[in-house]
């Protein structure tokens, strides 16, 4: 029997759930934009793939309950259940429980802030401001420069630790990985494309996916979700995705924002449909402060980067006007500026303070540091902590918190 609904074969998974658990579970879909099938499905996965024990689900009263499965799915449920030595009906229980705690709505997680580096142009630096912003964020605080002698901002300081960030290098070239000595993930191997078009076959929580930036200057708070290969074809297949294609990056993040205070997104240079879904994921969600999570645009001072940053902006407001959607520009970053490249550089510079709305954030030199961290494959921040180019990125840091 298949599912007369589904993009492939499925098969009718009849139980029982208790009543609090079906109704929250469909609403929680409905918040997400996912199908009640693909829910319960993930639910299952994760639960068979869950190494530690779950709590047991009181089933008492518990009602008839159906969906679809994937194709052989149910018969793979059946037999952990019986190695696990719990019934059909606890071990869909706990499959559902455990899909409500992966999969939070935006208000349980609306504390994760998401920040979206991206632009249309290749070359303006988006690499080098994710990877700077997201170590100035990790890194333990330290008062502005000046501001040594104010007690106020060492106080400051000094109360706060370091947060919890994620990059994700959701550009397929994976320049981001790379610089920080990683291989992107191979082709036909789970990765963030595996749980945004296929999360029915992930059997790996992209949590364990992620790796730590090992640096004492970071503790153990900076990770990041290195880029897969298979990336390049990303659009193609939410060309063909049966869900809301706009909704697939953040369904597949889902799971990793209880563990992250801020999650920074290195775009890919396009305008096409995983660009839709980034943009779409650094919306402003529902109770969430203006300016809290949104776009970091990094320019250039010349004509084309202009042209670019115009088209990019286009985009938005498409997007924002088709999903009746706020999108938040949080700044700029005027990256690789040199005022010896003359009238056109100056000139360039004052256009883009002129804007006002978004505000330029640094403005960052080119400068040898950058390129020599990027050489050693090490973060700019503990190569070259005092450099030009690293107070520049804890400045945007203070601007952005």
């Amino acid at each position: 029997m298949t599912s007369p609904t589904s993009g492939g074969d499925r098969e009718k998974l009849t139980s029982k759930l208790p009543a609090s658990l079906r109704h929250t579970l469909k609403i929680r879909a409905a918040q997400l934009s996912t199908d009640v099938q693909d829910a319960v499905s993930d639910g299952i996965t994760a639960w068979r793939i869950h190494s530690e024990p779950l709590p047991t689900v009181d089933t008492a009263g518990a009602e008839s309950f159906g969906t679809w499965l994937p194709e052989g799915l149910y018969d793979e449920f059946k037999q952990d259940c019986a190695t696990r030595g719990v019934s059909y009906i606890q071990g869909l229980a706990q499959s559902v429980a455990l899909w409500l705690e992966q999969n939070p709505t935006a208000e349980e997680s609306a504390s994760t802030r998401r920040i979206l580096v991206c632009n249309q142009k290749g070359g303006v630096g988006k690499t080098a401001v994710t990877a700077g912003l997201a170590q100035a964020l990790a890194e333990e605080p330290r008062p502005a420069q000046g501001d040594a002698e104010d007690t106020v901002g060492l106080a400051r300081a000094a109360a706060r630790s370091g947060l919890r960030v994620l990059m994700v290098d959701y550009d397929p070239q994976g320049h981001l990985s790379h610089q920080l000595g990683l291989r992107a993930i191979p082709a036909g191997s789970e990765s963030l494309i595996t749980h945004m078009l296929n999360r029915e076959q992930a059997q790996t929580p992209l949590m364990d996916l992620t790796v730590v930036i090992e640096d004492k200057r970071f503790g153990d708070r900076l990770r990041i979700l290195p880029a897969a290969f298979d990336a390049f074809l990303l659009d193609s297949g939410l060309t063909m995705f049966r869900g809301p294609r706009h909704a697939a990056l953040e369904r597949a993040l889902a799971s990793l924002e209880p563990h992250f205070d801020v999650i920074v997104l290195d775009a890919p240079p396009s305008l096409g449909l995983a660009m839709d879904a980034a943009i779409y994921y650094g919306r402003r969600r529902d109770g969430e402060k203006p300016g809290t999570s949104g776009l970091v645009i990094p320019v250039e001072a010349e004509d084309t980067s202009a042209q670019a940053y115009g088209m990019l902006i286009n985009q938005v407001h498409s997007l924002a006007t088709d999903y009746d959607i706020d999108v938040d520009q949080l700044g700029l970053v005027v990256n690789k500026y040199d005022s010896r490249r003359g009238y056109i550089a100056t000139s360039s510079l004052d256009k883009w303070k002129s804007l006002g709305t978004p505000p330029v954030l640094a403005v960052i030199g080119d400068l040898k540091e950058q390129r020599e961290a990027v050489r050693l494959q090490r973060p700019l921040l503990a190569y070259a902590p005092e450099s030009d180019q690293a107070h520049n990125m804890r400045e945007i840091a203070r601007r952005l918190t």
